[in-house]
């Protein structure tokens, strides 16, 4: 059975239409999407992120273990850091992307719901002499993100004198409305951005003041639909459309996500094999479409008279004015400014691969 957000009657008040994605039940849109696209692009956008889920790890041994487990370096965490990683299997394929977070007494590994059990069982699974404990936070906490370039401004006027977080991944405790809330700088969109992590009880109070500052600075609520256009236009994959089990990470174009020096992990091997090879057969890469029509997902890319690739994501660019996808393509045709063609019901649809991001940043 799908979870409903909590932020359920909020969005019904706002007039939302509600959609199941990805087990839960979560706002497609408020009326329309392109002008919600519009407000996170010019000014802040408000979005429902209660899919996402946190898993806290406390213990002695909670930075050395997890250092083995994930792709990135959780050892030069330090409190109020955070970073970007996944965790592999041992083909180095992608079990699942999170965030670590260092906070006073805990790691806290912030991921998509569905994604959580997998997680948790093949923590547990490395789990043998180490001093760890593994908690699930089930239901405990709700988030919201802020996105736009007026997302600072909005925050500092909800959580006035107090001192955001600057740098990606870096999260501080602030207070809105006498309620804590643990804000982490990060972007879904490409633009400026931060999560709002809170005990669930404390949402509604902490959206309500959010509104109410918001007010002046052109704030809107923002759908699934124009999440979606916005993720596609900033290139960021989201696991389970763009990348799942079957993808090594650095065909992702993830290389943040990675460190090179940290020593051994679970799928370090494979990452190594990869990187000394120089590349990998596939990756993911824009691509410009003609026309006024997205591709639909496994739409086969061409080029030189064979399949070259799938497309991933796609959507209709506001920003760009046409059609544009994701895809993996192969390595002798990724190269930006390639003339590809992509098959949609049995047509041929003209297009070139580009650079990502599609649309970067209008924040200064």
């Amino acid at each position: 059975m799908a979870k409903t957000t909590p932020l359920v009657d909020i969005h019904r008040v706002h007039g939302a239409t509600l959609v199941e994605q990805d087990g839960w039940v979560l706002p497609a849109r408020f009326g329309a999407p392109l002008e919600e696209y519009q407000a996170v692009r010019s000014a802040v956008g408000l979005f429902d992120m209660c899919d996402y889920a946190a898993v806290e790890l406390t213990g002695p041994d909670r930075a050395s273990y997890l250092q083995g487990m994930v792709s990135n370096d959780v050892k030069k965490l330090t409190l109020g850091s955070g970073v970007y990683a996944a965790v592999l299997d041992v083909n180095g394929k992608i079990l699942a992307d999170l965030r670590v977070l260092c906070a006073e007494e805990s790691l806290i590994i912030l991921l998509k719901d569905f994604l959580k059990e997998k997680v948790i069982a093949q923590l547990n699974r490395y789990l043998v002499a180490d001093d760890v404990e593994i908690s699930d936070a089930a239901g405990r906490y709700g988030m919201i993100s802020l996105q736009g370039p007026h997302a600072f401004l909005l925050l500092n006027a909800a959580a006035p004198h107090q001192d955001p977080p600057v740098h990606m991944n870096e999260h501080r405790v602030l207070r809105i409305v006498e309620r804590e809330v643990r804000a982490i700088r990060a972007t879904h969109t490409g633009e400026e951005g931060f999560d709002l992590l809170m005990e669930v009880e404390n949402l509604a109070q902490v959206v309500g003041e959010i509104e109410r500052a918001g007010t002046a600075l052109a704030l809107r609520w923002a759908g699934l639909q124009a999440q979606e256009i916005l993720r596609v236009e900033a290139g960021l994959p989201r696991y389970g459309i763009d990348m799942d089990e079957d993808n090594l990470l650095l065909e992702t174009g993830l290389e943040h996500a990675v460190s090179f020096n940290k020593g051994c992990y679970i799928g370090q091997e494979v990452i190594e094999r990869v990187r000394s090879r120089g590349h990998v057969n596939r990756k993911l890469a824009g691509i410009a479409l003609d026309g006024e029509s997205p591709a639909q997902r496994c739409d086969k890319i061409h080029a030189d008279g064979k399949e070259i690739g799938r497309v991933t994501s796609s959507v209709f660019s506001p920003k760009i004015g046409r059609p544009i996808a994701l895809g993996y393509v192969h390595r002798d045709y990724w190269a930006p400014g390639t003339t590809v063609s992509v098959e949609r019901n049995g047509e041929r649809i003209g297009g070139m691969v580009t650079a990502l991001p599609f649309v970067y940043s209008t924040s200064p």
